[in-house]
């Protein structure tokens, strides 16, 4: 109850009765809680007007004040001020750092605490855990909860929430599994909530089920779809289970945005484009306020028309600075072919974030726009926001389908030396392409003899779709031998080695092919017609 807290305490000050460093830490919260930083910058003279700007405890609430409030260079300010501190002091001026996006900092903070001879304690460890998480550096975080002697919910969802945010959602089941087997703590609905949104990338719906049965048993109705009801939702839809969506969408709080939000994103990973659209028009019809995350959400299954609609809207209702929203513009409008109109867009941003560049590249990538892509990713570089794996794949593959093969290698060359990014497989799988399609198979087998990792089939698809293009059996042959190594349960692979062996006159090999493909029980399926020929 921030506001009556505030309140009373002016009522206090006006009959008379002078604030005191009891009070102040109380009040300074509920401005925190509140985010009233007017009345917490007027409480802040209060406690120097009344000689408490010494008490470790009122500093350490002024601090944890500002940084709630993101005034963070005031809190720091408060803190190096300070004539002592405790550890509460250091773990209020780290969260500060963490709560603003400053993790560099907070990271400092943490080695000059150990400096100081503060040994942390356990809200210390959840903090240079959540830092490192964000940071991307989980296995780092991994090593300091491996430290804690015992770990609470904080600290295993923190691990979870970290290896989920990059996308190892199997890792984070792992260690979900690990906390449930050895029974450390009461699982909270923000633990709940975290593990089902792995459950849904990773498809693990038995496992889905089991935390949403658990979730109804151990908190109230209307808790539980509150907090973890989008993230459940959205799961049944990513593993198409139509009616337990729309079931979770019953039980949720319709006046909440996030619930429409939470309809509209499973409508769309369902395929479900008009559904998606109807939801949106019945949450303006009801009078739901539109966030950035619902215009962001439904863009993506607009067709044309409606596109253009919510373009509309974006500009009459102050979206048009929201680079989330203007994302997603970029991408309908580039899906729609309509890549002027979406350069457009992209150019009109005051400010821009690396997936607004990623989204324009892809979409002249999309287009066959080779030299325009070149130079949007020589653009993006001086503008300071470094290119990340994304990027490179769609520069590459734009390079392969435009015929752009120096350009192409020069900028998988510069990958590692100028942008510290280590190529992934998409990015060999690419370079074979470029190769291969510009009729330079000798050049694309000695680059992928020379890979520091085992090509795949996507590398010698490349190949023996070029071989075959070309007309070059001894290429053709290479690639069908290894396509038959690595997918050894897939018939059609042995079909094409076999034909390849009897067009290059090696009918021994081709037969011994056939009766290896007989041997395991492998059929070739029978191709269908879609053309009836009636009577």
């Amino acid at each position: 109850m921030s506001g009556e807290c505030v309140r009373y305490y002016y009522e206090m000050k006006l009959k008379g009765v002078a604030p005191d460093k009891y009070v102040f830490p109380k009040v300074l919260w509920a401005c925190a809680q509140s985010w009233n930083f007017k009345v917490g910058i007027q409480i802040h003279k209060d406690v120097v007007t009344f000689g408490a700007d010494l008490s470790v405890p009122v500093c350490n609430s002024l601090v944890d004040m500002y940084s709630k409030c993101g005034d963070i260079e005031s809190g720091g300010r408060v803190f190096r001020e300070m004539a002592e501190r405790d550890l509460s002091s250091w773990n209020s001026m780290i969260s500060g750092y963490l709560c603003n996006g400053f993790l560099e900092s907070a990271l400092d903070l943490l080695g000059c605490m150990r400096l100081e001879d503060f040994k942390p304690d356990l809200v210390t460890w959840n903090m240079a855990m959540d830092v490192n998480c964000r940071m991307g550096q989980c296995d780092e975080a991994w090593k300091i909860f491996e430290q804690i002697e015992e770990p609470n919910i904080i600290s295993w969802t923190t691990l979870i929430s970290g290896y989920s945010r990059i996308g190892k959602h199997e890792v984070s089941l792992g260690i979900f599994r690990d906390m449930v087997r050895k029974g450390d703590g009461f699982l909270d609905l923000d633990c709940i909530s975290c593990i089902i949104v792995s459950c849904r990338h990773s498809g693990a719906l038995i496992c889905g089920r089991e935390i949403h049965a658990y979730g109804i048993k151990m908190e109230t109705e209307f808790a539980f779809y509150k907090s973890a009801g989008p993230a459940l939702l959205t799961m049944y839809a990513r593993c198409r289970k139509v009616c337990d969506a729309v079931n979770v969408f019953s039980l949720m709080d319709k006046s909440d945005v996030v619930t429409w939000n939470a309809m509209i994103l499973g409508f769309a990973d369902l395929g479900m484009e008009k559904s998606a659209l109807e939801c949106f028009k019945n949450m303006q019809s009801m009078g739901i306020q539109n966030d950035q995350t619902t215009i962001s959400t439904v863009l993506p299954v607009c067709d044309l028309e409606s596109g253009k609609q919510i373009h509309a809207y974006i500009s009459k209702s102050g979206f048009s600075n929201i680079i989330p929203v203007c994302n997603a513009l970029i991408h309908a409008y580039s899906k729609c072919g309509f890549i002027e109109t979406a350069y457009s867009v992209f150019s009109d941003m005051v400010s821009r974030d690396l997936v607004s560049w990623n989204t324009m590249i892809g979409g002249f990538g999309m287009h066959g726009f080779g030299q325009a892509t070149i130079q949007l990713l020589v653009d993006m570089n001086k503008s300071g926001i470094c290119p990340n794996s994304v990027t490179f794949t769609s520069v590459l593959s734009v390079c392969s389908h435009s015929g752009l093969v120096d350009k192409g290698l020069e900028v998988f060359h510069r990958m590692k030396t100028d942008f510290g990014c280590n190529p992934k497989m998409e990015h060999f799988s690419c370079v074979v392409d470029l190769l291969a399609r510009a009729g330079r198979l000798e050049d694309a087998v000695g680059f992928i003899m020379k890979m520091p990792i085992e090509p795949d089939k996507s590398i010698w698809g490349a190949v023996l779709s070029a071989s075959q293009a070309q007309q070059d059996i001894n290429f053709a042959m290479l690639a069908s031998e290894h396509l038959v190594h690595l997918e050894p349960e897939y018939a059609g692979h042995y079909v094409t080695l076999a034909n390849m062996y009897a067009m290059a006159g090696r009918w021994d090999d081709a037969v011994r092919v056939r009766k290896l493909m007989e041997g395991r029980g492998l059929v070739k399926t029978t191709g269908n017609s879609w053309i009836d020929g009636g009577n």
